[in-house]
């Protein structure tokens, strides 16, 4: 038996999230059904979080475990040649048994595309959010610093989905803690149309970086005052919020883990 570690690409567009739901399509009901057709299993994929319909991932990470031995180069290549145009492996790599690509994660990375123009390219849409009004970067900047750290997200999460959570049949309890560490977190403007939020920490509730970022649009129009981010942290209560941001523009950017124990002790050998 092989663990494995996949790291994926995919435009989640036309897809229901990441999670097997009955009669949805999804990119985990995608990946498993892709694996029983190279090697004849069909572990399902855990992946180190749960993408919402519509939201898109540059680095997801999937892990399961395979009694089917197969080179690493050929399963990437095999399962890119099944899968749909719109979801890519980018590494496939067996790991040490412990590795869980959820419970392993030590950080994560998302960002959030705005467009600012009037007109945007049909090839571009399905990627940003579509934000013409007038935006104060300033308070869009300070309103993203009061984040950093450690806070309770109470008041930017959805009711969370992990109440009904089932992984391969068994129930997962829902974690008791609103408390996230977020280690950075900016607004960037790339051009002159593409405005960017970018946040780094080690977990994210449901809905939690979507719900920040509409409600930092909020603050960046003059709706709240930026200051009063930290008012709204201090609230616990999603109603003290601002809205859900779409999911459109909504980006995994990448997740990190610890480095193995093998690889540890070969640097300390040589």
């Amino acid at each position: 038996m092989q663990n494995w570690k996949l790291t994926l690409a995919y435009d989640g567009t036309e897809y229901h999230g990441w999670q097997v739901q009955p009669g949805f399509r999804t990119v985990q009901g995608e990946l498993q059904a892709s694996l029983a057709r190279v090697v004849g299993e069909s572990p399902l994929p855990q992946g180190s979080g749960r993408t919402d319909a519509g939201v898109h991932a540059l680095g997801q990470v999937a892990s399961f475990v395979l009694a089917s031995p197969i080179p690493a180069d050929n399963l990437k290549r095999a399962l890119n040649r099944i899968l749909p145009a719109s979801i890519r492996v980018l590494v496939a790599e067996p790991v040490e048994e412990q590795f869980h690509a959820r419970y392993s994660a030590r950080a994560k990375s998302y960002e959030y595309r705005i467009f600012r123009s009037a007109v945007c390219s049909p090839f571009l849409v399905r990627y940003v959010h579509l934000c013409r009004w007038p935006l104060d970067p300033d308070r869009l900047r300070t309103a993203a610093e009061i984040v950093v750290g450690e806070h309770d997200f109470r008041s930017f999460a959805a009711t969370d989905p992990e109440l009904q959570e089932r992984n391969q049949g068994e129930q997962i309890p829902p974690p008791l803690s609103t408390v996230r560490t977020i280690f950075a977190s900016e607004w960037r403007m790339e051009s002159a149309e593409l405005l960017v939020y970018r946040v780094r920490g080690n977990g994210f509730l449901h809905h939690m970086v979507r719900n920040l970022v509409g409600t930092m649009l909020e603050i960046g129009r003059g709706h709240f005052t930026a200051a009063a981010m930290a008012e709204i942290l201090a609230r616990r209560s999603r109603a003290a919020a601002g809205p859900t941001a779409p999911a459109c523009g909504l980006f995994l950017h990448s997740v990190e883990y610890d480095e193995p124990e093998s690889e540890r002790e070969m640097e300390q050998l040589g």
